[in-house]
């Protein structure tokens, strides 16, 4: 048993005999429910933890106190073990720990690639030549290069996020029917999309310190549906050109402008506040060792949407090729690095709070 997994055990041993923060998060309801805790049910718990922090302000046992307790960090440094775990293919989990490098170099190396393949193909004079019209970005990029690309590896990033999901299932020792429970994934989807245990039960949450608020909620909307709103102007775009045959790039009141602009100035909202919290909150209830993790994340979501925006101001302009391949490289590192980065978190925490509903109705029952 690892030095991580011994914390965990010790700490919720002593969490479920005070049981002081019951109506603090979903861990401790679901905590509650048991009087001994395998190591499946700790990486489980792991996963339901949203790091509210509530635990840690309230504690009478928390530092300097003896017991030395802090449920926050434990749970964070056993969600990332089970990062590694659960990942697929297994050498992804490697990436983990140095996780903001690996994403910084694959990005990296997605944009230079992008741009040398242009440029070797279209010769520097016409990369750097203002297109406008329909089909102007098939100028620089193929369509069908995009199309077929872009939709592998994110099929692909999909799977392995399929894969890990259901290694976390099994290994968790979680029951398949459970997960395929309709009623559990209402219950989830809806606590997902109110971010649920953000709310600290009407207060907000202990972050950045010990004072209620709700910004860290706020800004996870703003990333959240942001991102949504993306991803419904690329569906709309895909309709248009496939179905209407009308090629990108389209006008500014249009639908697919519309959601997108929307979507990214949201996203670079949501990211940029986030990035911000971390860097002034209290470190204490904090596993530091997943700092690059987060904000390489963080970052890639930003830089994304913000690329997008520039693009869709550049994209009559002799720079369109080279905003277009930087945006594109950047959506490229966020599709390859899906299975080996913090975006696992949001697959992980879902399945967790599918496990949960079915739980907590168990429990009530």
């Amino acid at each position: 048993m690892s030095e991580i997994m011994n914390e965990a055990h010790r700490v919720t041993t002593i969490c479920n005999a005070c049981r002081y923060c019951e109506g603090f998060c979903a861990v401790f309801p679901a905590m509650e429910l048991r009087r001994t805790f395998t190591d499946e049910e700790l990486k489980y718990f792991s996963n339901l933890c949203h790091n509210c922090r509530g635990c840690y302000y309230c504690c009478q046992y928390a530092p300097p106190h003896e017991f030395q307790l802090n449920y926050p960090k434990a749970m964070a440094e056993l969600r990332k073990e089970t990062y590694s775990e659960f990942a697929w293919p297994g050498f992804m989990g490697k990436i983990f720990k140095n996780n903001g490098m690996a994403v910084f170099g694959i990005t990296l190396a997605a944009i230079i690639v992008l741009l040398a393949a242009a440029i070797g193909a279209n010769g520097v004079q016409a990369f750097f030549t203002a297109y406008t019209g329909p089909e102007s970005f098939y100028n620089i990029i193929p369509y069908s290069v995009m199309l077929v690309v872009f939709t592998l590896i994110f099929l692909f990033s999909l799977f392995c996020l399929g894969k890990g999901m259901a290694a976390m299932w099994k290994i968790t020792g979680s029951k398949p029917e459970v997960f395929f429970s309709l009623k559990n994934h209402i219950q989830a989807v809806k606590d997902v999309l109110v971010l649920r245990y953000l709310d600290g039960n009407g207060e907000g949450c202990n972050y950045p310190d010990d004072r209620f608020s709700f910004i860290r909620r706020k800004f996870h909307h703003a990333t959240f549906y942001g991102f949504a709103g993306c991803f419904v102007a690329t569906l709309i775009a895909f309709f248009y050109d496939h179905v209407m045959g009308w090629p990108a790039p389209y006008d500014f009141a249009s639908l697919p402008v519309f959601f997108g602009t929307v979507g990214g100035i949201a996203l670079c909202i949501g990211t940029g506040g986030l990035a911000y919290l971390k860097f002034v909150m209290d470190p204490e209830p904090y596993d530091a060792s997943t700092t690059s993790m987060d904000n390489a994340f963080t970052s890639l979501l930003f830089l994304v949407s913000l690329s997008g925006l520039l693009l869709l101001f550049m994209r009559s302009t002799s720079l369109m090729g080279l905003m277009l391949c930087i945006h594109l490289g950047l959506v490229l590192g966020l599709f390859l690095t899906m299975p080996c980065s913090k975006f696992v978190h949001m697959v992980y925490r879902y399945a967790a709070l599918v496990r949960n509903a079915q739980e907590q109705r168990d429990g009530k029952a």
